[in-house]
């Protein structure tokens, strides 16, 4: 008898965890895996943040059910960081909502919005969840081509007509997954005029929003005036503030649409744990003065690895914001040939672009997540390589 569906047959394989296999194999065998693959902030969540957890998991009543959108609270901190932030007012009541993390947030929001067959206009490249998260609600997602010549803007003179017409949602995610790319207020600008225009939920992934340096500040989709009529927008503590496994993160705009995930979600999920809501506002409530130590940190990181890779031949821009560096693989290698050869040949797991979409081919995706002396490491065993060679062949 056949017990799993079709949609998750169909489901396209998820190569971080190809990856993770080998690199288990590896290590079985002796090998020092470097991984540099999963964006997961190595650095600690902050004391203040863990002492305010700790505190509330002593008091019983917060051992209790969370109401289905996040307590008030949370729901206030979010609205006063972004008035702090980006100078937007929101609705703590009808304007935010609590999720278990963004990448919940988002797969559960395509449940929510999407009819059988309806089109999403996805990034390419762009993080692969979004597109799984529209194949598992029955949707169809189609690429919106960004490019390194553009910036990674979206290039939506490049989708057909006809796929604009009948798409319902749009996404997009800056500080960008993979590519690093960031943007200015005109971006979201252009984008909020297009989903206006062609009716659509422009849907905003903003996970690293607060990972910049060199005097970058991102903006919100949130501050071009009449956003919450057609956009919402994801944040998470994960990258800022380092709490990926504590999952916590939040969706703001259109009261319509944070209605419907939030009747959604409280048909599967009772919201998250309080003490790690009210922890998460604790954060949301500081002076980022941590958040400021940990985006230097990955900056001297981001700038060591640049820096080896322009001697090594290896073309990468030079980001300012994320945990990541997106980088050109050398001439006479793909994406996953060359990603294949630093595990093998180097011990060092990359994720290669083409996991994004096919416009991330020709690229590998590094994550800055381990110290300056590990990537001392890294940089040494590559510089060991023979690509030079391979290529010159």
């Amino acid at each position: 008898m056949n017990f799993v569906s079709d949609k998750v047959k169909n489901l396209p394989p998820y190569l971080f965890s190809e990856f993770q296999r080998k690199k288990k194999e590896l290590e079985a065998s002796g090998v020092d895996v470097i991984d540099l693959g999963i964006g997961a902030p190595d650095l600690p969540t902050p004391d203040f943040v863990i002492d305010r957890l700790t505190e509330e998991s002593r008091i019983s009543e917060n051992h209790r059910y969370s109401t289905y959108s996040g307590c008030v609270e949370y729901k206030e901190a979010v609205a006063d960081f972004y008035k702090k932030q980006y100078n937007v007012d929101l609705d703590p009541f009808t304007e935010v909502m609590a999720v278990i993390g963004s990448k919940e947030g988002i797969a559960n929001l395509m449940q929510a919005t999407l009819n059988y067959n309806d089109m999403v206009l996805v990034p390419d490249p762009g993080y692969p969840v979004y597109r799984t998260a529209v194949h598992l609600a029955g949707g169809e997602s189609v690429p919106l081509p960004l490019d390194i010549q553009n910036g990674y803007i979206p290039l939506y003179d490049q989708v057909e007509g006809a796929a604009v017409k009948r798409a319902k949602l749009m996404l997009l995610n800056y500080p960008s997954n993979p590519t690093a790319a960031t943007v200015g207020y005109n971006t979201f600008l252009k984008a909020i005029t297009f989903a206006g225009k062609n009716n659509l939920l422009l849907v905003h992934d903003a996970a690293y929003d607060m990972v910049t340096y060199n005097g970058y500040k991102a903006p919100s989709v949130m501050q071009v005036p009449g956003a919450k009529e057609n956009a919402v927008e994801f944040g998470s503590l994960s990258k800022s503030f380092n709490m990926t496994g504590w999952r916590i993160g939040y969706m703001v705009g259109n009261k319509e649409v944070i209605k419907a995930l939030s009747t959604f979600k409280s048909n599967i999920d009772t919201c998250q744990f309080l003490p790690i809501q009210k922890a998460a506002a604790t954060a949301l409530k500081s002076n980022f003065s941590q958040v400021a130590k940990n985006n230097k940190i990955y900056q001297e990181r981001m700038e060591k690895l640049h820096n080896a890779f322009q001697e090594l031949g290896i073309y990468a821009d030079k980001p300012n914001g994320t945990i990541f560096l997106w980088a050109k693989v050398p001439d006479g290698f793909n994406s996953m040939s060359f990603a294949n050869k630093l595990l093998e040949e180097a011990g060092v797991i990359v994720t290669p672009g083409n996991a994004f979409g096919p416009r991330g081919e020709g690229f590998i995706r590094v994550a800055l997540t381990v110290t300056t002396e590990r990537l001392d490491d890294v940089i040494e065993r590559i510089q060991k390589l023979d690509f030079k060679e391979v290529v010159q062949k």
